[in-house]
């Protein structure tokens, strides 16, 4: 009988521990025998003593499971006792033979981490934390507000009030006003007509024109319900903007010599009416990246800087060694499958996070303009690819910029005019051969131009 051969590999961490987060329980293992896989709580004294327990067999390192939010308390509880943690992607680990249990599973996860098999996922520090909180509650508050807006106008048109036909924005100054007056009882089309703003391209005799209504008693009612439902997600609204403010202008203070730092004005950035209300926020994103301006990059709007400062921060982009890296950590990047030395596939992998949508929305918005770097850009990939491979072409590459900027601490530069590929030859020859002249000091007359070439020799 031959006998069977085994492959060894070397043990990368020899203190570890694989833990099987869930909702009731979490499973954790230290070992490879069934006697080293014990089962704790959820609670905090059950956390506590998991990482007591830990502690005593000499633990150093735990790799986990990202499974929904169940991870998050556990992952402060081993932090606080200075046990280092590694939350993988459950896609790493979810290939253990034979079937699925919770002690398999553990078992499974500290066997790849002791190997040295599973990478971390990308956590931010606790300031950019705290901010994507008060970020992410601001953004559930306006979805909430847009989806009262929209009842809002279901109701005006079951009422035949068709202010949505004359105005542009119902919750717009002329809009919001005029549903005020009638969630208060005032239904005299030429008297609200009055609350015309005069930004509002109809006239009022159009306005009072559509807001002859029926009045039934019940659409009233529910008119009302839903513009007090918008009045108070609008007030949740700004109590985030105040918090977000605060925290950012406190991150500010604890640098004097970011405080310093001034900035240009940038009158063209128009400001959208969701956009977090922050007095001069071109000059506040300026000093919280330490003087680079984000905002001076086309296309980059108040909600994309705000983006970046919650979904990465600063210290975030560190953790990046390359552009590339980040913006394969954005899915943004070509995932090339090769076999047999042929690309079978290139797409970009499925899956969103914040920053990558709102670098997409900057991207789209850089298609609209006109005579710039990257509009150009944009519109060469449009025509050849069509516009959805454009948006993401030029998402990757604002994503690369901005990775430069903030790594590098260098100013955005585009080049005035984009040079295709036969004159980035032509440029490229045309350096090397002025470089070799200067080296060996050729004069013109030896290689046979005469006076052709300037004594500068300026290519």
């Amino acid at each position: 009988m031959p006998r069977k051969k085994k492959i060894e590999m070397e043990i990368v961490n020899h203190n570890a521990a694989g833990i099987d987060v869930g909702s009731k329980s979490h499973f954790v293992a230290i070992g490879q025998a069934l006697e080293d896989v014990k089962e704790f709580g959820v609670y905090a004294e059950d956390l506590v003593e998991l990482c007591k327990w830990l502690l005593s067999f000499g633990i150093t390192t735990v790799a986990m499971e990202s499974t929904g939010d169940y991870w998050q308390n556990l992952y402060v509880e081993l932090q606080k006792h200075g046990i280092e943690v590694i939350l993988c992607n459950g896609k790493f680990t979810k290939h253990a033979k034979g079937k699925k249990t919770d002690v398999k599973d553990s078992r499974w996860i500290q066997k790849l981490h002791s190997l040295g098999l599973l990478s971390g996922s990308f956590l931010p520090d606790e300031t950019t934390e705290i901010l994507r909180t008060y970020c992410r509650q601001r953004i559930n508050w306006i979805e909430l507000a847009a989806s009262t807006s929209r009842k809002m106008q279901k109701y005006l048109k079951f009422l035949n009030f068709r202010l949505d036909v004359v105005v542009n924005d119902v919750c717009g100054l002329t809009g919001l006003k005029i549903i005020e007056e009638i969630c208060k009882g005032n239904l005299d089309p030429h008297s609200l007509a009055e609350y015309r703003h005069y930004n509002c391209k109809k006239p009022k005799q159009e306005i009072a024109k559509a807001l002859h209504g029926n009045n039934r008693e019940d659409y009233l009612f529910g008119l009302r319900q839903e513009y007090d439902s918008y009045k108070f997600f609008q007030r949740k609204i700004k109590a985030c903007d105040k918090e977000i403010e605060r925290l950012i202008k406190n991150e500010i203070k604890k640098s004097p010599e970011k405080k310093k730092l001034k900035t240009t004005e940038k009158p063209y950035k128009g400001i959208n009416k969701n956009a977090v209300e922050i007095k001069n926020f071109n000059q506040v994103a300026f000093q919280y990246f330490g003087g680079v301006d984000l905002m001076a990059v086309e296309g980059v709007s108040h909600a994309t800087v705000m983006a970046v400062m919650s979904e990465i921060g600063i210290d975030g982009f560190k953790k990046f060694k390359t552009a590339k890296q980040f913006c394969s950590w954005l899915r943004l990047a070509p995932n090339n499958k090769i076999s047999g030395g042929k690309i079978i596939s290139n797409k970009i992998p499925k899956g969103s996070n914040r920053l990558k949508i709102a670098l997409r929305h900057s991207a789209n918005a850089i298609g609209n303009l006109k005579d710039t770097h990257l509009s150009d850009f944009f519109k060469r990939i449009a025509y050849r690819k069509g516009r959805q491979a454009a948006v993401s072409a030029t998402a990757r590459k604002l994503a690369t910029i901005i990775w430069t900027m903030v790594v590098k601490n260098v100013p955005y530069n585009p080049p005035s005019q984009y040079l295709f590929l036969d004159q980035k030859r032509k440029m490229g020859i045309a350096k090397r051969i002025k470089k070799q002249i200067a080296k060996f000091d050729i004069k013109p007359d030896e290689i046979g131009l005469g006076n052709s070439l300037s004594p500068n020799y300026n290519f």
